[in-house]
């Protein structure tokens, strides 16, 4: 196969299709392989990495994915010390590694540094390798800290390749925390993303919600030992297009022994499922995302820094459908047991609930004007209770109708609104979608961002509130489990595990944003609302903080308390937002 890149070295460089190009008809077997490497043994690491990969392919695996820095191990501090291990592309790794892949009619993927002869800089990268020899590279674009004392920030953008199994892109490891990666890898056409890392758990535990939202097959690979202190789990893991587990190795603690022999796991790769991606896409609206082209860092005055105890609730109610009144009474019911409370959240269409198939007509026979009735009693429960309110209803304006949020204040004014940029298939048939992504700033509590419903899809949505640098995130919701799914990674390896429920793409905004997230839906009635009002939180995956969800069926005011912010954190929204990489994020904004 005669493979193209655009360039090597340009913009989100993709591989175009070769003329003729035809995509695998057949399921073909994927293995990760958590090896792990001796610290300053290059030589014999590729060795036993290759005799390891060798057990991989004799199973059957057409695709083999080793760790990041799978050929030196990881923890270099300088230059100097990882000078005699670096290698060239190609090099000493990829002649080794070619040998089997066309031994096998195989492709495989590992993690080194990489030495550009050229100019002498070093990259943490990885390699592609198939039948047809080399296939190509990635350089990690977002850096851990233990690495920038050595490597140089990717310059590559995320690359393409297209291969008989498909198009494969690779993420490593930290590009992970920033949706980016995975998204651009989509958009420019990857069916399966290739993840070496070394994770000690959040690497690896974002892919889910990346394998989801994107509609891509993810296979990790991660080590299970520790060095210099440093301990990786294990728990690689292969997830499918809509974010199923489909094998994973067992979670490796500090104080457990290495394991004796390198694990593999194995997962069938269905190409029938790479349509879902462009599913997944369909939906997307590139011209509200420019501000994801912005990186206002280190530097920004516009700021507020103060760090505020927020005390709140998500009313979580069964709605009698179109019923305004008795909807009203339910909701009044609850917010007025509430003490001591700074904000209340309440679900989507949250004085109505909605039909099954909502039409027009229906849509138009609930819709209100924003000063129209839902305001004025909504004001006066806020007012009367003395906290902020948020709410959803159907907005008309001058005969179109949106799904639309509203802030009020303690005393009941209108601070500001978000009307839904994405609509789901039935809302496309009468609403129109708003026309920005926007935060509010509500005193004594901070910055507010909002999202309603399936804009959860779309990880652009987050992006966006964490540029605005929102302090909270509210999710006015109707969900009744027609879209994400519940956390399946291991929860051993997290300091403070989730509760059951806590759902895949709700947790992903709070952490993509660097936002407590308040989720408020319905439960019941004949359209199953799932309920599992929640708060997801900065980091419960090292400890800071805890993940809180609702019952699946009780009617309840459901408390949630949190601190802002947390700046001093070693995960926290302004380091995340000064490490992002702006510059190849332009596949985002355009149409693909």
């Amino acid at each position: 196969m005669n493979i193209k890149v655009k360039s090597a070295f340009i913009l989100s460089s993709v591989l175009l299709s070769a003329p003729g190009y035809t995509a695998p008809e057949h399921p073909f077997l994927a293995a990760s392989v958590e090896f792990n490497p001796v610290f300053h043994e290059r030589d014999k690491n590729i060795k036993k990495l290759s005799a390891d990969i060798e057990r991989a392919l004799k199973h059957g695996a057409k695709l083999v994915v080793a760790p990041e820095m799978a050929t030196t191990g990881y923890l270099y501090e300088t230059r100097r010390e990882i000078k005699p291990f670096v290698d060239t592309i190609p090099g000493v790794t990829s002649k080794a590694l070619t040998k089997l892949a066309k031994k096998y009619d195989a492709y495989i993927v590992v993690g080194m540094p990489e030495k550009d002869p050229e100019t002498n800089i070093y990259y943490n990268a990885s390699i592609l390798v198939g039948p047809e020899g080399l296939v190509g590279k990635y350089r990690k674009t977002h850096l851990w800290e233990s690495e920038e004392h050595w490597s140089a920030w990717g310059d590559s953008g995320i690359p393409v390749y297209e291969t008989a199994l498909g198009h494969i892109a690779i993420n490593i490891c930290m590009d992970s925390g920033y949706f980016e990666s995975a998204r651009i890898a989509a958009l420019e056409g990857a069916d399966i993303i290739a993840f070496p890392t070394n994770s000690s758990i959040q690497a690896i535990y974002y892919n889910q919600a990346h394998a989801m939202h994107n509609g891509v097959y993810i296979v990790e690979a991660n080590r299970n030992n520790t060095e210099k202190d440093y301990h990786m789990v294990g728990m690689s893991a292969i997830w499918d297009p809509d974010g199923n587990k489909l094998a994973e190795t067992p979670f490796t603690a500090k104080k457990d022994k290495t394991p004796k022999e390198t694990r593999i796991i194995y997962a069938k790769i269905d190409p029938a499922k790479y349509k879902i991606r462009q599913e997944r896409l369909a939906g997307r609206h590139p011209e509200l995302y420019q501000p994801l082209l912005l990186r206002v860092a280190p530097w920004d005055t516009t700021v507020d820094k103060t760090e505020r105890h927020v005390s709140g609730a998500a009313i979580q109610y069964q709605p009698v459908i179109g019923d305004k009144k008795a909807n009203l009474k339910a909701v009044s019911a609850l917010v007025n047991k509430l003490d001591h409370v700074q904000l209340a959240v309440l679900p989507e269409y949250s004085l109505t609930g909605e039909t099954q198939t909502m039409t027009r007509q229906q849509a138009m026979a609930w819709a209100e004007p924003l000063d129209g009735p839902a305001f004025r009693q909504m004001s006066r429960l806020a007012k009367a209770k003395g906290l902020n309110l948020v709410y959803s209803l159907i907005e008309k304006d001058h005969g179109d109708l949106f799904v639309t949020a509203v802030v009020l204040d303690k005393q009941g004014h209108r601070l500001g609104t978000y009307r839904k940029t994405h609509l789901n298939a039935a809302e496309k048939q009468w609403a129109k979608p708003g026309e920005q992504v926007n935060t509010v700033d509500i005193p004594g509590v901070g910055k507010l961002g909002m999202m309603l419903g399936e804009d959860v899809l779309y990880p652009e949505v987050a992006g966006i509130l964490e540029e605005q640098r929102a302090d909270i995130i509210v999710i006015p919701s109707s969900w009744a489990g027609e879209y994400g799914g519940y956390v399946q990674v291991n929860q051993k390896a997290i300091a403070n595990p989730y509760p059951a429920h806590a759902m895949v793409l709700w947790d992903a905004v709070a952490f993509s944003a660097q936002a407590y997230t308040i989720v408020a839906n319905f439960v019941g009635t004949a359209n199953h609302y799932k309920g599992e009002s929640a708060l997801y939180t900065l980091d419960p995956l090292y400890g800071l903080d805890q993940a809180k969800v609702a019952s699946s069926t009780a009617t309840e005011a459901f408390p949630v308390a949190f601190t802002t912010k947390h700046s001093e954190w070693s995960l926290n929204q302004y380091d995340m937002e000064s490490s992002r990489r702006p510059y190849f994020y332009k596949p985002l904004i355009m149409k693909h």
